[in-house]
């Protein structure tokens, strides 16, 4: 009775039952590690943009350069080289055993740095380009009634910005759901993992794959509402 046929290919997931937990684990893995990632991303993102809004040409050239190469390479090539290349050369991430074996391991913390820096040059560009959109009569505004560039930026135009780019941001995060799947493939327990695990065990193959696509679809659609119910509550201030 658990089994059944997809394009002549039998299937049960009966058997997928007692791997519930793991999948579940994964998952909260994936989540945990999209979570710093866009956080992290979003720091490093936004001290990106005010060194693109500084007046000095070396820090605008540091930040045209930092999302330049970030944009234009591959994010699994820039794992590869956080992983396996920069040990090389002796630098080399440190193991955090206090956060577990999962959290705390060298590969987690290296996905996390890879992504977060990846995340924060198109972070960058999402708040370089919500900055642009506003007036810029704001800036002169604010200066008129005695409030320095610094403060003007951070009281009046930021506020704004964010408003501006905030869906951009939450695509961001649903995105690097997705993209974080990449880390699979240097063995760390994400959600996709946890697929390769089932397979090896059960030599299933569709099963497991069927699981982790309809857990990152859970994902990414409960974000999306949450996304827009944000939008609605914002768009009333507007």
């Amino acid at each position: 009775m658990n089994n059944m046929f997809l394009l002549g290919v039998a299937m049960d997931f009966g058997k997928m039952i007692k791997w519930i937990p793991t999948f579940i684990d994964g998952m909260i893995v994936t989540v945990v590690l999209s979570l710093m990632t866009v956080f992290l991303g979003s720091i490093l993102g936004l001290v990106a943009t005010f060194l693109q809004q500084s007046q000095k040409k070396s820090l605008k050239a540091v930040a045209n350069i930092y999302t330049q190469i970030i944009r234009g390479t591959p994010l699994l090539v820039q794992l590869y080289i956080w992983l396996y290349g920069l040990p090389l050369i002796g630098i080399s991430l440190p193991i955090l055993p206090f956060l577990g074996d999962v959290y705390g391991s060298r590969e987690f913390f290296t996905a996390v740095v890879a992504l977060s820096i990846n995340s924060g040059a198109y972070i960058c560009e999402l708040l370089r380009g919500g900055l642009e959109s506003i007036d810029k009569g704001q800036m002169e505004a604010g200066r008129s009634l005695g409030l320095s560039r610094k403060e003007t930026m951070k009281s009046v135009i930021i506020p704004q910005a964010i408003r501006v780019v905030l869906p951009g941001l939450g695509n961001e995060f649903i995105a690097m759901i997705k993209e974080s799947s990449i880390v699979s493939v240097v063995g760390i327990f994400d959600v996709m993992y946890t697929s390769n695990i089932v397979k090896a065990a059960t030599y299933s193959i569709f099963e497991p794959l069927i699981i982790v696509a309809i857990i990152y679809f859970f994902l990414t659609y409960s974000l999306t509402g949450i996304m827009k119910q944000l939008e609605k509550r914002l768009s009333v201030y507007d």
